[in-house]
């Protein structure tokens, strides 16, 4: 496995820890790193609520490494609270795909990362509606 992939999962583990913020909003139940195209590497947790006006780890880790200049994802890697990885949610492939429109087919997903088994984004979103 490639080294990237450790440091993405230690960055995640890193913030990657369940809190209540209010009665109405809890997070870090899970966590996601992202890989830019650049090699820089970004987070996010997950922010719940009680009114659907939270975000996926995911998504929350793809507009850090927006706000911080860069829009081009190479790497994904999401962590559950029990430490597993796994696929993202179709909302936060869909915000991949609108991203990278063309280019989005060569995202890596790490759905297991005790095996080191990856797939890319393009093989579990196949012929969205965007090309």
């Amino acid at each position: 496995m490639d080294r990237i992939w450790t440091k993405m999962y230690n960055a995640a583990k890193e913030v990657l820890h369940e809190r209540r913020i209010s009665e109405y909003v809890t997070c870090g139940e899970v966590a996601a790193a992202i890989c830019s195209k650049s090699g820089n590497v970004y987070t996010g947790v997950c922010v719940d609520t009680c009114s659907t006006l939270g975000i996926c780890a995911e998504r929350n880790a793809i507009f850090n490494m927006i706000t911080n200049g860069e829009q081009e994802i190479d790497k994904v890697l999401c962590i559950m609270p029990d430490g597993s990885s796994g696929a993202p949610c179709g909302a936060c492939r869909e915000l991949m795909v609108q991203l990278m429109a063309g280019k989005y087919h060569d995202i890596e997903i790490m759905l297991d990362y005790s095996t080191g088994r990856t797939v890319k984004l393009g093989e579990i979103t196949p012929e969205w509606w965007i090309q």
